[in-house]
């Protein structure tokens, strides 16, 4: 895939954006100093992993090439920590790789530490810590303790909902301070993470909303959800979602 769209709030629509400069799919994607990355992934027709990385300015509206990948890659899970760009996949031999890349210096190395080596989808970062869920349900979260450089502290809400399918976690990201779970069910979930002492405490129910039944916000996210979908569901898939600011 090359094409890029883009759901812009001030207009209330899609519009397109300019593809990228090299056919790719499976890839990764972040982005820092608003500007969209995307790295690696497979391309179309020859099944091999790609180094190739580019980025977007949307200031400039067009795509630019940055240094390539120290090895060819197939990401899998990818988080912004620190200013840097982390990736963690398969390379072409399927062997499991990561890497980080710097935009101050416009380069790629491989990185071996206890931060990737535990780093689990889905993650992400509020105030300057790295999360990640513990558990498919996600009721319970793994915190990233750079010091000993391991995830040995967790917030938990001792509260499990089940294995199947449909209570899944598949998304988490942080939403006006708190971290926000969505499951496969549209279920929500907020865990004010910032007072739970970054994890010092072993439980910390008290730390955990459900909002499934709480209209607003569920409907917000779940009409937004719906918009990105389209009307015919069973053709459009959504296989990358960033954030920009015109």
């Amino acid at each position: 895939m090359r094409r890029v769209v883009f759901f812009s709030a001030r207009t209330n629509k899609w519009h397109r954006a300019p593809d990228m400069l090299r056919r790719r799919h499976f890839f990764g994607s972040c982005v820092i100093n608003n500007r969209l990355y995307v790295a690696g992934g497979e391309n179309d027709g020859l099944h091999r992993s790609l180094r190739s990385a580019e980025v977007y300015d949307p200031n400039k509206n067009r795509w630019s090439f940055i240094s390539d990948m120290s090895t060819a890659m197939v990401p899998f899970i990818g988080i912004v920590y620190e200013g840097k760009w982390f990736l963690k996949g398969l390379g072409s031999h399927r062997q499991v790789l990561s890497e980080v890349y710097e935009t101050e210096t416009d380069s790629w190395y491989p990185v071996y530490d206890g931060m990737v080596t535990g780093w689990r989808n889905p993650s992400t970062t509020i105030d300057g810590h790295l999360y990640a869920l513990d558990c498919k349900d996600g009721c319970r979260l793994r915190l990233y303790d750079k010091i000993t450089g391991s995830w040995t502290k967790h917030v938990d809400s001792k509260m499990h909902l089940g294995s199947s399918k449909a209570l899944e976690a598949a998304a988490l990201l942080p939403l006006n301070g708190k971290l926000c779970i969505i499951r496969n069910n549209m279920s929500i979930t907020l865990v004010d993470v910032l007072k739970s002492d970054h994890g010092q405490a072993a439980t910390a129910e008290h730390l955990w909303e459900t909002i499934s039944g709480k209209g607003h916000l569920k409907t917000l996210v779940t009409n937004f959800l719906s918009n990105l979908a389209g009307k015919n569901r069973l053709k459009n898939r959504i296989i990358h979602c960033q954030v920009l600011q015109a």
